[in-house]
């Protein structure tokens, strides 16, 4: 017995939901395509997938057009931030911040940390970036800090009145300078435009398919890496690997400068027995004290250089 509808209009139905199953068949195709293809082939492999679509009947030319600028929006996802972006996103990023913080006012020890700061970065694998590396000091009893992309380091004053030697104080900004060179904030910016672009990919086919597509959603798709990256470094905080990771570089940049690499545990130590009684700061954006000590002394050893610490002490003091 032939169940099969007779009705124009039951055929157009049919015909219709034959060429939305192939159209997400293709969809899915591609999005596989694009997980395990090279993001300078991304865009082309969605040109050719809605060319094949539409040569075989499937899907119309407007379909098409919608796959090959999802497609285009998956490259521009993968693409490299320029220096010079990566120096204006952070620069955003830091007037936020200091829409939430006021600076201290304290000359000498700006200067003494930038200082610091500018030893640090000498030997190491990024000494030029766009505009310099900058740190400024926070009116805030919170022990924290903050490091944009491009450059901006925040420290808390607080946090310095917790170091104990110029060893300590390099070893807090070693840890900032890391997040900058290992570009955890851009990483941020990078996976919210994967995800949005992959979210993307689907739903603006899917959209073009029935008519309803909006290229402004195209434009549009990554205006919020800003948010992304203020989100993470203030509020949510890296990641547990990023800041071993970080702690870990930070490490290797002391003893790149002739700093003693063990400071930075002296500082967790510091962190771990104090952190109780400054709600805040580190405690919401970072792993414990505990944690990343177990980390640090893991690698600690492998970062081995002669004790000078006593010749930098009459110059901390001298800072304050």
């Amino acid at each position: 017995m032939n169940f099969t509808s007779s009705s124009p209009k039951a055929a157009s139905i049919q015909e219709s939901n034959l060429k939305r199953t192939v159209l997400s068949r293709i969809i899915a195709a591609s999005a596989l395509v694009f997980l395990f293809s090279s993001c300078a082939h991304m865009g082309s492999i969605a040109e050719l997938g809605a060319a094949v679509g539409q040569a075989a009947g499937v899907i119309d030319s407007r379909t098409a057009g919608a796959i090959a600028r999802s497609g285009q929006a998956m490259e521009k996802a993968f693409e490299d931030i320029t220096p010079e972006q990566e120096y204006y996103i952070g620069r955003a990023v830091g007037a936020n911040i200091l829409a939430a913080y006021k600076l201290y006012n304290w000359p000498l020890m700006v200067v003494y940390v930038n200082r610091i700061c500018n030893t640090l970065i000498i030997n190491s694998a990024r000494p030029e970036i766009f505009n310099g590396y900058h740190v400024n000091i926070l009116d805030s009893e919170e022990i924290n800090a903050f490091a944009t992309p491009g450059g901006h380091i925040f420290i808390t004053w607080g946090l310095i009145s917790a170091s104990s030697s110029e060893d300590t104080l390099a070893a807090v900004i070693a840890h900032e300078i890391a997040h900058i060179q290992l570009q955890h904030g851009l990483k941020a910016i990078k996976n919210s435009r994967i995800t949005q672009a992959l979210i993307v990919t689907g739903s603006s086919a899917a959209s073009a398919a029935v008519g309803s597509y909006n290229l402004s959603e195209m434009v549009d798709v990554f205006s919020d890496s800003i948010g992304e990256v203020i989100t993470t470094m203030v509020t949510n905080g890296y990641s547990q690997a990023q800041e071993f990771e970080a702690d870990t570089m930070a490490m290797e940049l002391l003893a790149l400068a002739g700093y003693e690499p063990s400071s930075l545990l002296e500082v967790l130590t510091t962190l771990e027995a104090t952190q109780s009684g400054h709600p805040g700061g580190f405690n919401n954006t970072h792993p414990t004290p505990t944690q990343r000590l177990a980390n640090a002394r893991r690698t600690a050893g492998n970062f081995s250089i002669p004790d000078t610490r006593s010749y930098r002490q009459p110059r901390f003091a001298a800072s304050w």
